[in-house]
């Protein structure tokens, strides 16, 4: 009965520290949303803490499919009409990283910029 009650103390206690390791590593991420409409991604800059993981979610609002392409952040992810996506950012050093629609890029452009 005792090694039973010490091991319900260590499954409690391992539960209350992964509660709060997945709470504090939800802290570290930050969240943005953007949008794909008439073939352009509102906001065209998108700012970010640096050295911070990033969840960016994009919506496309345009009938026609868009894929997010970023080379200088190394993701590519294709958005359906009507859909969401997310594309999930490493921490990043401070600076400028350029992002386009693959299939509009004369007019589907924008940047994160890590601060």
């Amino acid at each position: 009965m005792r090694n039973m009650t010490r091991r319900m103390g260590f499954c409690a206690a391992g539960a209350l520290a992964l509660a709060l390791g997945t709470s504090a590593m939800a802290a570290d991420v930050e969240e943005r949303t953007l949008t794909i409409k008439d073939h352009a991604f509102s906001p065209a800059e998108v700012r970010v803490k640096a050295h911070t993981k990033t969840k960016l979610i994009v919506t496309n609002q345009d009938a026609a499919a868009e894929e997010f392409e970023s080379p200088s952040l190394n993701r590519e992810k294709m958005i359906r009409p009507g859909q969401s996506a997310t594309i999930l950012l490493p921490p990043l050093k401070p600076g400028r990283y350029e992002f386009y629609g693959e299939f509009h890029p004369e007019t589907a452009r924008g940047a994160v910029i890590a601060e």
